[in-house]
């Protein structure tokens, strides 16, 4: 039997590989019935992450219909915090709740000790689903993840969704010794949270800091670029040729400094992005993923297909996956999808 090529790994590592491999961010989601049908079975959102066998089916779903390059674990950032200690819930039409942490108690108090045991039904599900690809979609990769610290830190400091995360950077600026320890706990459990995700079989790692655009240049050094670089190093200590994507949003010029200083193997670009420019700013040596705006996929059509040629285009001769700079929407007609799947491939 002869050796399985995974188009995306090797994107994802820096072999230029074209037409590219594509695979979407939120890409299980409730623009597919499918996944509303699942999602019913389950009566809250954690309950569902933390179901192996439904979380698996949803991270197969968008595969079967699809057959995209890459599957991405079924899960959500915040099962880091729940797994430290922090209650969580999501509210319909409020999204993600957690207690605020605002003090050096609440900090000591986060339960590292039995980290592992209480992620051991999403390390199961990526088991789970990395025996089911191989039997079923032998070559498409499974990509596990975490939020990257400052982001996470954001939702804990604030306790939820914010449109500035007004407390978070306050904590940053007059708190810096409270805010740093935040950071390094979260740091260290997303070490260990993704060493255990490769363990169980994830075979690329992606860190999504999607409220990194927030910071100044000093502190983006100093609460993303440093962060992750540690993360980095130490998951290439144990796995030195595992591919890993790193997501800074809206990290502008920054996003240079990023690719250069973090050690990631390709670096995902968001909407507002000019792919020409950051090709030109950033390492040959690091991929780059993205960037549709998911307004153009919603749209479908000669809208969809002109953006998607430009961003085809601009990262010819490049190592490159195709993605959204952010989610699939879910008013999002499935049908556009497969019609952006197909058309990026006839490339």
């Amino acid at each position: 039997m002869g050796i399985t090529v995974k188009r995306l790994l090797d994107a994802f590592l820096g072999k230029t590989v074209w037409p590219p491999p594509i695979w979407l961010m939120r890409q299980a989601g409730r623009y597919l019935p499918e996944y509303r049908e699942l999602r019913s079975q389950t009566t809250d959102f954690v309950s569902f992450c933390l179901d192996p066998t439904r979380a698996s089916e949803a991270t197969l779903q968008p595969i079967r219909r699809f057959g995209m390059d890459g599957a991405i674990l079924f899960s959500d950032i915040l099962i880091l915090p729940w797994a430290l200690g922090r209650e969580l819930r999501f509210d319909e039409g409020h999204g993600p709740r957690l207690p605020p942490l605002r003090t050096v108690d609440e900090l000591q108090n986060l339960q590292v000790q039995g980290f592992l045991e209480k992620v051991t039904p999403v390390l199961e599900t990526i088991r789970l689903t990395r025996a089911r690809l191989a039997a079923e979609h032998p070559d498409t990769a499974l990509i596990g993840f975490v939020g990257a610290p400052f982001t996470v830190a954001c939702y804990m400091v604030e306790g939820g969704g914010s449109k500035d995360f007004a407390e978070t950077r306050k904590m940053a600026a007059q708190d810096p010794a409270l805010f740093d320890g935040l950071i390094d706990r979260i740091t260290q459990a997303s070490i260990t949270y993704l060493l255990a995700q490769i363990a169980a079989g994830a075979e690329a790692v992606m860190l999504f800091d999607s409220w990194a655009g927030l910071l100044s240049p000093t502190s983006f050094e100093k609460h993303v670029i440093q962060p992750t670089a540690r993360i980095v190093a130490a998951i290439r200590q144990h796995h030195p040729d595992i591919p890993i994507v790193g997501f800074p949003r809206l990290a502008g010029t920054m996003a240079a400094a990023y690719a250069e200083k973090t050690g990631v193997s390709t670096m995902g670009v968001d909407t507002a992005a000019d792919l020409n420019l950051v090709r030109q700013l950033v390492p040959s040596t690091v991929g780059l993923q993205g960037n549709l705006d998911p307004f153009a996929l919603l749209s479908g059509g000669e809208v969809m297909e002109q953006e998607a040629r430009a961003i085809l285009d601009a990262m010819k001769g490049r190592p490159f996956v195709f993605n959204l700079g952010h989610g699939v929407m879910p008013p999002t007609p499935p049908d556009h999808v497969a019609h952006l799947v197909d058309f990026v491939r006839g490339q």
